[in-house]
């Protein structure tokens, strides 16, 4: 079986949030969403969702700019030609073209989806998936007051999240932090999330979230200084996740040699896909670090490429795999999905690919632009 797209559609969607969710370096009411449709010669077909936000304080793409790096230079890389596998596809689509990951993941995860469909098997198993349940945590975004704070981290609790993760920003940290621990108790598991809103000078306030007893504090510098999360980490005792740090295979090579975290945060559109994330998730299994798939306000597509990553065994720590409901009155996918007792997210297993059905009615109502790339007919 090869891979050979005949067609790849782009559609842009606006999907609303339930309420704003805001980190520290801003706030997202609307998600604007960059799905693709891809269509192999055989027949196979699958949808895939680019993770790029509106607007670059996340990282550099955008989904402007992933719409245009698609449509200019990616989809012609691959489009009519024909590929050994989801590898080959994403080989070539990294050969003279920097960057782009989220961009490249939307194609290069699509393929893997295609893939498992023409072995006919679930996502999950292709990717070598072990489980048939994950376990999730929610990411609660900042809010005004460490009251208001603290009552949504026990909402979460009494929901059953196995991880509770907090975004904080400086000036609403430490209080904030108090006040969801005093709430919740000690039993429970708490991250903290800086999304690279401190520097090296703020460690010794940083170091005063020790006694809190968190599972981690995610990426508190600057996502380009492996170096000072480094000196930070020898200061601190809370073990810092690295996130927006891990673009790829050689920043977690890095990262390890460094020491300059102990967990890693895998976002396969982050480091361009599956073939980097399983790659990454093989190194720190083999030097026994924690790894979990963090969310990026993933639409029900999106999120199914997630929950079959993360049935991965070295995933030890929840990931960032809400139920639909939490961010969405209504998802594009049927069932949508929900969170069993325990916080517990069952992987399909009953079907091929990612093992959802994607509502097209749905997209239609929320499609704000589209754009078809096709084989001319004969060719």
């Amino acid at each position: 079986m090869t891979l050979h797209l005949r067609r790849i559609e782009l559609w842009e969607i606006q999907l609303p949030l339930r309420e704003p969710f805001r980190i520290s370096s801003g706030v997202v009411q609307d998600r604007r969403i960059l799905l693709l449709h891809l269509q192999n010669e055989d027949g196979t077909e699958t949808w895939s969702e680019c993770v790029a936000e509106e607007k670059p304080n996340y990282s550099e793409e955008t989904t402007d700019t992933a719409w245009h790096a698609l449509t200019e230079w990616l989809i012609p890389r691959v489009l009519g030609k024909t590929f050994t596998g989801p590898e080959a596809l994403g080989a070539a689509l990294n050969v003279g073209i920097r960057g782009h990951r989220m961009a490249k993941a939307a194609l290069e995860m699509g393929a893997w989806d295609l893939t498992a469909r023409q072995r006919n098997l679930p996502l999950s198993r292709m990717l070598g998936g072990t489980r048939d349940r994950v376990l999730t945590g929610i990411s609660v975004g900042i809010q005004q007051t460490p009251e208001v704070l603290a009552q949504k981290a026990v909402e979460a609790v009494a929901l059953g999240y196995g991880k509770v993760k907090l975004k904080i920003a400086p000036g609403m940290d430490v209080d904030f932090v108090a006040a969801v621990r005093d709430a919740v108790g000690t039993s429970v598991g708490l991250a903290v999330d800086a999304n690279a809103a401190y520097t090296l000078a703020d460690a010794p306030h940083l170091a005063r979230l020790d006694p809190f007893n968190l599972l981690m504090l995610e990426q508190p510098l600057a996502q380009d200084d492996l170096l000072r999360h480094a000196a930070l980490q020898k200061q601190i005792a809370t073990p810092i996740c690295l996130d927006e740090s891990i673009t790829g295979v050689q920043q977690a090579e890095d990262m390890i040699t460094l020491g300059s975290g102990r967990i890693i945060n895998i976002k396969p559109g982050r480091v361009g896909g599956f073939s980097a994330s399983l790659a990454i998730h093989d190194i720190a299994r083999a030097h026994d670090i924690p790894v979990w798939c963090g969310g990026m306000l993933e639409s029900g597509i999106g999120r199914a490429y997630n929950v079959a990553l993360a049935s991965l065994p070295g995933f030890t720590l929840p990931g960032d795999l809400s139920p639909s409901a939490r961010y969405w009155a209504a998802d594009i996918v049927t069932p949508e999905w929900t969170m069993e007792d325990g916080g517990m997210v069952c992987v399909p297993l009953d079907r091929p690919g990612f093992g959802v059905e994607v509502n097209r009615n749905r997209i239609d109502a929320l499609t704000t632009r589209t754009a078809v790339h096709a084989v001319p007919q004969g060719g």
